[in-house]
């Protein structure tokens, strides 16, 4: 092997370090905004209901542009749409860090988002396209999910560690010398590469419908507690938000080049699994989110160690998904090996919904987050792997990028129900005459069973509408491997 044919080869594992820097900054960020949530709500004044809208304003463009991202990514070149991406993620994030009221805050968030939908989609066929031998990708993509499950670590303990160090203005400051870096290394070492051509068409319009019909939903759900579920403004604005995504499903069905192509959800489990993901992650948003509150409002917690707190959580589905659930998965088959870990999940979220006013960490989350975090570490692999397992080789890259997006829409919308039908019950109980810590106490229990009934909806699923792999008996054994790309 030549020298310059080892420098190249060298070169690309650098340029692996730099696509999973630019994915860790937009992970970390996912967690990290959590446990300053309450530190934020002081300072911005925040409602406990339009505080959701610092994760939405995030998620809702995230998810909602993922597709499109990808698929421009294919036209215009990949790492020009990762370029791009890290330059609007940077330079929001700057904007977040200097927000003093809630209008700049949510918007710039809302801007973060978009960034980051650009950067993060086209990530994974970068990495498949500088690895094309299937031993050094799989490696790869290894490297890339670990990074992707320690950003959700990462995120909890430099939340507090700053939040309570300094201000939670700097959870957001932090990126921009990462976001520099990242953007300055890429330039000289991640491989440029041309795309197909503007003329393979991109469905904008598409893009547009369904990030507005998602928008108006979670917009509609927050603001059903100051208006009520049955009022015009509840009910109009539903309606025009379900309008919005019929005309998405419509135009999918009929256009040549679709966003999302009506063959990709026709595939049993792919629909199945994607489904399931909104559930389980819309179900587990309860804990990150109102579970951070309950620590911070009721049993008194700090920044650091409501991230602290956490941790179980995070580690779990950092080292599971890593190690045990590639063993399990082709020991018992994923469909087996996701109904378990929903079981669990189920477990821990049923035992937080216990959340006592002077409850004790040991006793009262400890066993929560940590059946959590296990249960999570061994769900989202088997759950991944199944959305994945319909996918032809023309279809692999749309039906990863529906993956991601469901994850992100079910951590949005339910999150806009689980907050609006917690302030609502504390806000009842408060006028009824009910002391503050009880009262929102109670508020959160209701969230964390509705919670976990979304997750029980997802074990029915995972057990009636999942096709059992091809080449396993009785639910145990070795499945047949899936040729899948990414």
């Amino acid at each position: 092997m030549s020298d310059n044919t080892s420098a190249r080869r060298d070169s690309r594992w650098f340029a692996l370090v730099v696509l999973c820097a630019g994915m860790l900054m937009i992970i970390l960020d996912g967690t990290i905004v959590n446990v300053a949530l309450p530190a934020i709500q002081d300072d911005l004044g925040f409602s406990q209901s339009g505080l959701a809208w610092v994760v939405n304003a995030y998620l809702i463009p995230f998810g909602g542009l993922l597709l499109l991202a990808g698929r421009t990514g294919d036209l215009l070149g990949r790492r020009r749409m990762f370029l791009s991406g890290l330059v609007v993620f940077t330079v929001a994030s700057l904007l977040c860090g200097l927000a003093e009221n809630q209008a700049l805050l949510i918007a710039a968030r809302f801007v973060q988002g978009v960034g980051g939908a650009m950067a993060a989609a086209v990530i994974l066929g970068m990495i498949v396209t500088m690895f094309p031998e299937k031993g050094e990708q799989a490696r790869a993509i290894g490297v890339f999910s670990f990074v992707a499950a320690a950003g959700g670590s990462i995120g909890l303990l430099a939340g507090g560690l700053l939040t309570e160090a300094i201000s939670w203005h700097w959870i957001f400051f932090v990126n921009v010398p990462i976001g520099l870096v990242a953007f300055l290394l890429a330039v000289r070492v991640v491989p440029a590469e041309r795309g197909i051509g503007l003329r393979a068409g991109a469905d904008v319009l598409g893009a547009l419908l369904v990030t507005a019909g998602l928008m108006i939903g979670v917009y509609t759900i927050v603001k059903a507690a100051d208006h009520g579920w049955a009022s015009a403004h509840t009910l109009l604005f539903g309606a025009g938000s379900l309008l919005l995504l019929a005309a998405f499903g419509l135009r999918q069905a009929r256009i040549a080049n679709p966003l999302l192509p009506p063959r990709i959800l026709a595939n049993r489990t792919v629909a199945g699994a994607n489904l399931i993901q909104v559930l389980l992650v819309g179900g587990m948003i309860s804990m990150f989110f109102l579970g951070a509150l309950y620590l911070e409002r009721v049993l008194g917690y700090d920044p650091l160690e409501i991230g602290l707190a956490f941790l179980p959580v995070a580690v779990g589905i950092g080292a599971l998904s890593l190690g045990a659930s590639a063993r399990l998965n082709a020991r018992f088959g994923e469909r087996t090996v996701l109904v378990g870990a929903l079981l669990l999940v189920l477990v821990g979220l049923a035992l937080f919904t216990r959340a006592p006013v002077d409850g004790n960490y040991l006793s009262d989350v400890f066993p929560s987050v940590t059946l959590m975090g296990i249960g999570g570490g061994l769900a989202f692999p088997a759950m991944t792997t199944l959305a994945m397992s319909g996918a032809t080789v023309e279809d692999s890259g749309l039906t990863s990028g529906l993956v991601n997006t469901t994850q992100q829409v079910g951590g949005a919308l339910g999150l806009a129900v689980l907050a609006t039908l917690s302030t609502a019950r504390t806000n009842t109980l408060l006028t009824g005459g009910a002391a503050p810590a009880e009262a929102m106490a109670s508020g959160f229990r209701l969230a964390f069973w509705v919670g976990a009934g979304m997750v029980a909806t997802a074990v029915v699923l995972a057990l009636t509408v999942l096709r059992r792999p091809a080449g396993t008996v009785a639910g145990v054994g070795e499945p047949v491997p899936a040729a899948v790309g990414v």
